[in-house]
Order: structure tokens, then C-alpha cells, then sequence
């Protein structure tokens, strides 16, 4: 076993020499451009391995590049829409005042052209059931409200005070089923009740069996109740009851969206005659 060894290492002792006298003939050996050999030899697989690894090192730096730039893009994008949403948030309250100025215009234009004595309120609060249809008002007795006085919106009746606190008050709404007001018919000038139904419909009573009513007819305030003055818009004629040729009923559209109500006027000239018995009242209120 000892041969093959002694063999083997012969033949790696020679393979080390010859390689060495190939070094030594070569560092001895010029190329054509005057260069020793080995020194090319050297030179050329040197910069192979340099040029591979600046390739390598190139690649890595354009990663991260990329890499940086991209965690900026991301960051300016995050940046970005939170101003969009800043400026959506505050394009909405520029829009949200703008319609509210609009509304206001509408009350004083209403007001001036009423040339009634009104104070202007906000509606804070709805109704807590379908069964009674009221909103409660930012203004009470402290600012001149009383008991069955008109409410007013720029479209139309609203309705009336019915229980006047001393910073804010309950405002019973034409639509509730106790809410009654004395209307006309516009363009005929017949008469009749026009009372609450609870519902989105109001329903106009005690018209004359031949009274010239149609779809699509305005009615108004008469005021001969009392409580609302004349010439206001409560709706306008969506059908009409009959009985053979006999009228029975007409159902109106208010006039105001009740679900939209936001600002409000609220009439403070008394009523010319002594205060009537209204909605569910028996005017006996006090109105101090």
C-alpha cells in the first residue's frame, strides 16, 4: 500500500515543479507589448474578478438606490393624500358654510319682504317618535317666543310654538296628526282645513263639494286662524278625494322638507285677536 503513495506524491512533486518552471519561464517571457507574461497572465484574471465584482457592487448600490427612492416615493404619497383629505375635509366645510349662507339670505330675504317681527332660531333636535311630529328650536321665551306663534321656513309654514322653554322651545310641525291651519286654495281662493296626517301628506278638509281644486294647485295660509299669517305656502295639490262629482278631501306636498329643516323664523307679532285654542292647547297658556 506504501507504492501507490510514494507514487502519488512523485507525481504531485512534478505537477508543483513543472508548474513552477511555466511561472519562472513566463516572469522571464515579455508579451508583445514588452510585458512579462506572467505578469499579463496575472493582470488579465485579476481584472476579470475586479470587473465581476464591480458589477456586483454596482448592481447592489442600484438596489438600494431604487430602494431609497422608493421608500420616498412612498413616504411623499402618504404625505399627499393627507392633504387631499385635509383639503376634501375643508372643501366640505366651505361648501356646508356656503349653503348655510345661502339658507340665512332666504330668512332675511323672507323676513324683509314679510315685514313681520321674527327672530331667527336653529332647529337642535327632532322628534322622538313618527306618532309626534316636532323639532325643538334654539330659542325660547328669553328671546321673544311665545306659546302658538308661527314658525317659517324661506319655502313655506313650518308650524308652531307649542311649549316655549327659556333658552329653546318645542315646535309642533304642520305634518302632525293635531296640527291644523287655515288654507286657500291660490288660484281659486276656495277655502278649507288643511290638517296633519302624521305622514309625509297633508290632507285639506272642508272644501266646498264644488270647489274648483286640481292636481298641482298651491295652497296658502288664509289666516283666519289666528296663529299663521296670510300668503304663506303650506303645499301644493298632489290628488283630490272625491264622492260622485262631490269634493271630499285634497292631499297636499308641504311645501317645506321637514327632514332638511335647519334654520327657521319664528314670528313674534302677537295675533291681532285674543290667543286662540290651539293644537292640543286650550289657550290658557301663560305667554309671559
Amino acid at each position: 500500500m506504501a507504492l501507490p503513495d510514494i507514487r502519488q506524491r512523485a507525481g504531485y512533486l512534478f505537477l508543483a515543479v513543472a508548474v513552477g518552471h511555466i511561472v519562472l519561464i513566463s516572469a522571464q517571457v515579455n508579451s508583445r507589448a514588452g510585458i512579462p507574461l506572467l505578469q499579463a497572465v496575472v493582470f488579465g484574471a485579476f481584472s476579470q474578478v475586479q470587473h465581476a465584482a464591480a458589477g456586483v457592487v454596482g448592481t447592489g448600490e442600484a438596489i438600494w438606490r431604487d430602494y431609497v427612492d422608493l421608500r420616498g416615493v412612498r413616504g411623499e404619497n402618504i404625505d399627499l393624500r393627507r392633504r387631499v383629505t385635509e383639503l376634501q375635509v375643508k372643501l366640505q366645510q366651505q361648501r356646508n358654510q356656503v349653503e348655510a349662507t345661502a339658507r340665512l339670505q332666504e330668512l332675511l330675504g323672507l323676513r324683509e319682504q314679510s315685514g313681520l317681527v321674527t327672530v331667527a332660531a336653529q332647529v337642535i333636535a327632532g322628534s322622538a317618535t313618527p306618532d309626534f311630529r316636532t323639532v325643538t328650536i334654539d330659542k325660547g321665551r328669553k328671546d321673544g317666543v311665545r306659546v302658538y306663534t308661527a314658525v317659517l321656513a324661506a319655502q313655506g309654514i313650518v308650524g308652531c310654538v307649542v311649549t316655549p322653554g327659556r333658552g329653546t322651545a318645542k315646535v309642533q310641525l304642520l305634518v302632525d296628526r293635531n296640527a291644523a291651519i287655515a288654507g286657500l286654495i291660490d288660484r281659486s281662493r276656495a277655502q278649507g282645513i288643511v290638517l296633519g296626517t302624521g305622514e309625509e301628506l297633508l290632507r285639506m278638509e272642508y272644501l266646498a263639494a264644488t270647489a274648483d281644486v286640481k292636481s298641482g294647485d298651491a295652497v296658502v295660509s288664509s289666516g283666519i286662524d289666528g296663529i299663521y299669517p296670510k300668503g304663506f305656502a303650506i303645499g301644493r295639490v298632489e290628488r283630490v278625494e272625491r264622492v260622485g262629482t262631490a269634493i271630499k278631501a285634497a292631499y297636499l306636498r308641504p311645501a317645506v322638507d321637514f327632514s332638511a329643516l335647519e334654520e327657521v323664523l319664528v314670528v313674534q307679532s302677537p295675533p291681532a285677536a285674543a290667543q286662540p285654542a290651539g293644537p292640543g292647547g286650550t289657550g290658557t297658556e301663560d305667554r309671559k
